[in-house]
């Protein structure tokens, strides 16, 4: 009996993302043991021929060539993860939907001309079906290896769908936002990181993205009680997921 296929690419991306499945490191060999790599070009130069069972893809689509070898990807994966911002929402690089790309181009590149992208970031989703995604900047690897576990079962991967707020609560943190007037987007922001920031006194950054209908109304008046004019509200929401709706409505609209 074969093993199932996974395969691994990259759009425009850091690469933090497909890092956290080669820092799986004892997880990983266990891994290996029960799928066969067949695409990591971040790990190995082979590259075996698809159709693939399941696909985790990294990075956003920002040239008509990605937008080509997005949908060839898709249709030889049976299953499509996004992983990570920039696959997720469009990630940090999705600052220039704001803005005026051919002028950036134009300021940066003595020959813009022979540049060839495209005027936003978008997510996967935005381009191709996708079967499940995984936020975070970057993902974290426990979700990540229970999303991989759960496809090879056959069954739905057991991930949380809340705030950061309820992990802050699990792991008994002192609120930094209610102890110490720190802004904090852990009310609207997905769980996943296990509340990182808020463990060391800091605020959350958003690293991933919103939650499921996040009430970023009820949020506002109480960064602004901690000190955030409304200039960097509007940057607070324009960093890792910038492009993901519920964050960049409260973006453009101080862009405005």
């Amino acid at each position: 009996m074969s093993l199932p296929t996974l395969a691994v690419w990259k759009f425009a991306s850091c690469d933090g993302c497909q890092l956290t499945l080669l820092d799986c490191e004892d997880e990983l060999l266990a891994l290996a043991g029960r799928v066969r790599i067949a695409s990591f070009t971040e790990a190995s130069s082979e590259v075996l021929p698809g159709p693939y069972d399941v696909s985790l893809v990294e990075g956003s689509i920002t040239t008509p060539a990605d937008e080509r070898r997005i949908r060839e990807v898709r249709e030889q994966s049976r299953v499509l993860v996004t992983i990570g911002a920039c696959a997720t929402s469009g990630g940090i690089q999705a600052l220039r939907n704001f803005g005026d790309v051919a002028e950036f181009a134009a300021s940066v590149y003595a020959s813009p001309e022979f540049i060839s992208t495209l005027g936003t970031s978008t997510p996967i989703s935005a381009h191709v079906p996708v079967d499940f995604e995984l936020r975070g900047c970057p993902i974290d690897r426990h979700q990540l290896l229970e999303t991989l576990g759960a496809f090879l079962a056959g069954r739905k991967p057991d991930l949380p769908d809340t705030s950061v707020c309820t992990e802050c609560k699990r792991r008994g943190l002192t609120c930094v936002t209610v102890a110490d007037g720190t802004p904090c987007l852990g009310p609207v922001t997905h769980a996943g990181c296990g509340a990182l920031c808020p463990a060391h006194n800091r605020g959350c950054f958003g690293c991933f993205g919103p939650m499921a209908k996040p009430n970023t109304a009820a949020l506002l008046p109480i960064l602004r009680t901690c000190g955030m004019d409304e200039a960097a509200v509007g940057r607070v929401f324009a960093t890792f997921n910038a492009a993901a709706p519920d964050f960049a409505a409260v973006s453009r609209e101080r862009r405005s």
